[in-house]
Formats: C-alpha cells, structure tokens, sequence
C-alpha cells in the first residue's frame, strides 16, 4: 500500500488530491525442484523385495553340500526396469528403477551378492551349481530354534532421473523380501 498525493495551485487556491492505492504483489514464478519431482516419481512406482525364488524351495528339504539356486522373479515391481513421471511449474521429470544387486543374507552367517536376477532352477541342472547367484550350506539347519535358515533378500534399486529441463540424477531405493529352508544332513547308514 502506498500514498499518492497530487498537488494543483490555480492561482491563490492550493489544492492538494490525496489516495491510498493498494499494489498487489505480482505473484513471483514458482521455482520447482527437479529432485523433488524425480522423488514424486519415484513414488509413483510399485517396487517391492525380489520374489524370491530359492532351492530347496520353502516347505521343502535341501541337503549340506548341494547346490542352491536364488533368483527373483523379473518383472517391473521386482527386478525393473520401472518408469513413471511427475510434473510441476512447467517441468516433467521421468524416473527409471531398476535392481542393481541383491544381496542374499543365507540364516548361516554368510551373504552372497548378485548382479543378476539369478537363474530359476529347473530339475535338467541337476547337481550343477548356479551360473550367476548360487551358494552350498556347509551344515544343516537343524540346530537353529526354528530347524530352518532364515534367508533375506534385499535388493537395492538405482533409479536415473531426468528432467525436461536437461538435469539428471540417480536415487537409490531397498526394498527386502524373506523365506525359511530346511537344510538337512544325509546320513549314511552302514551294513
């Protein structure tokens, strides 16, 4: 608000105007950040822990010393790639997800790192060991308060943003999934 005064002398008559006038803020362009929005896309998206796939499946019995198999099931929400968009002040930024490892804690003590989604097992590999995510429990789970290794899959998902603007980035998301093997010891009996 400010005060406009106009001033006029017709001769020996002073004559003095005096208003208030009001000045409204323009309104400032709305500044958004790209990182903001590649967050809003991020949370567009569905993405969950690997399904997991393992040898000896859950339910079932391995034995110490044979291969096990680990994968997940690939698909947008569990391996990617995933892509969604947000938009805001004239910015559009599109972000895509995609699982970069999985690291597998075994219930033993021991974890295994994987770049790949792993190979699902099928009954022609027989004794063969995985050729990209596999491990070999060395004792049976027998001993452990539940008679099974509590096994966690944790899959770290790198997500690259870009904005319509030019500017990029990468953000990083986990997400876990878990299942409970029994591994078992044979036992050979003698004559």
């Amino acid at each position: 608000m400010y005060e406009e005064r106009c001033s006029y002398d017709g001769g020996l008559n002073l004559f003095t105007a005096v208003r208030n006038i009001w000045a409204a803020a323009q309104p400032s362009a709305v500044t958004v950040d790209p990182v903001v929005l590649a967050r809003h896309a991020v949370d567009e998206m569905v993405l969950r822990g690997p399904e997991i796939g393992v040898t000896p499946k859950p339910g079932g019995m391995g034995l110490v010393g044979m291969p096990v198999y680990l994968w997940t099931e690939r698909g947008p929400e569990t391996y990617g790639p995933n892509e969604a968009s947000a938009s805001a002040g004239g910015i559009t930024v599109t972000a895509t997800a995609k699982v970069a490892r999985i690291v597998w804690q075994m219930g033993d003590g021991k974890t295994i790192t994987c770049t790949t989604p792993g190979t699902p097992y099928k009954p022609i590999y027989g004794m063969k060991p995985s050729p990209d995510c596999g491990y070999r429990y060395r004792s049976s789970s027998a001993s452990n308060s539940s008679g099974a290794y509590h096994v966690v899959a944790t899959s770290t998902w790198l997500i690259d943003w870009r904005a319509s603007t030019g500017q990029g980035g990468q953000l990083t998301e986990v997400r876990q999934s878990a299942v409970d093997i029994r591994v078992g010891e044979l036992q050979a009996v003698g004559s």
